[in-house]
């Protein structure tokens, strides 16, 4: 996708613009964990789904670029979506394990005297998910192996080591389909859209 292209375009200029401060730069790595609420949008109306909570947890690394606040970070998440939803008054609960990797673009906000108290900074960037877990239940809902979404997120940095942060998620690709329901035999595809709230202490 376009949006994609143009990110890693950035991204790339990131890099470039780095190496010649790397004497400088700041890499960082370190524990991450949180929890996400997610929710299934359906092409049809068919379906109704509600908001469910799951959790993520893994490691994440951070390059800075000093001075200029501008860098990215990369994350190798395992991730737990839950998902409820209802057809004809009866209720279907889907729970789907991924491994995820966000990656990032990352600016922070430079603050004045509390600066290395408190930090602000704002990311977006793509994010790919393989599904671990089993793939369909009940009969006729199959998940999709592989999910993409695009992530806009806020947060701050605490005494120089401690992030949290907040993002939302949207959906990219089509993640759950339903086989053979409705009226006729047409399947019904959804898309993950969820929001996330993390913590990260780097070393």
């Amino acid at each position: 996708m376009k949006a994609i292209r143009v990110f890693f375009a950035v991204l790339a200029l990131t890099i470039i613009s780095a190496t010649s401060m790397t004497a400088n730069a700041q890499f960082r790595f370190g524990p991450k964990i949180g929890l996400n609420v997610s929710s299934l949008h359906f092409d049809k109306s068919t379906f109704d789904s509600e908001n469910q909570t799951g959790f993520t947890g893994g490691l994440m690394m951070e390059f800075t670029v000093p001075v200029i606040g501008v860098g990215f970070d990369l994350s190798a998440m395992y991730v737990r979506r839950n998902a409820q939803f209802m057809q004809n008054n009866e209720v279907a609960k889907d729970k789907r394990d991924y491994i995820e990797i966000p990656l990032n673009l990352k600016y922070k906000i430079g603050l004045p005297v509390v600066g290395k108290i408190i930090t602000p900074y704002l990311t977006t960037g793509p994010s790919v998910a393989f599904l671990t877990s089993k793939t369909g239940f009940d009969g006729f809902v199959k998940n999709k192996t592989f999910d993409a979404a695009w992530n806009f997120g806020f947060g701050v940095q605490l005494l120089n080591h401690l992030q949290v942060g907040a993002s939302y998620g949207l959906g990219m690709t089509k993640a759950f389909k339903t086989v053979g329901v409705g009226n006729g035999s047409a399947d019904i595809d959804a898309k993950n859209n969820y929001w996330t709230v993390t913590a990260a202490y780097l070393f």
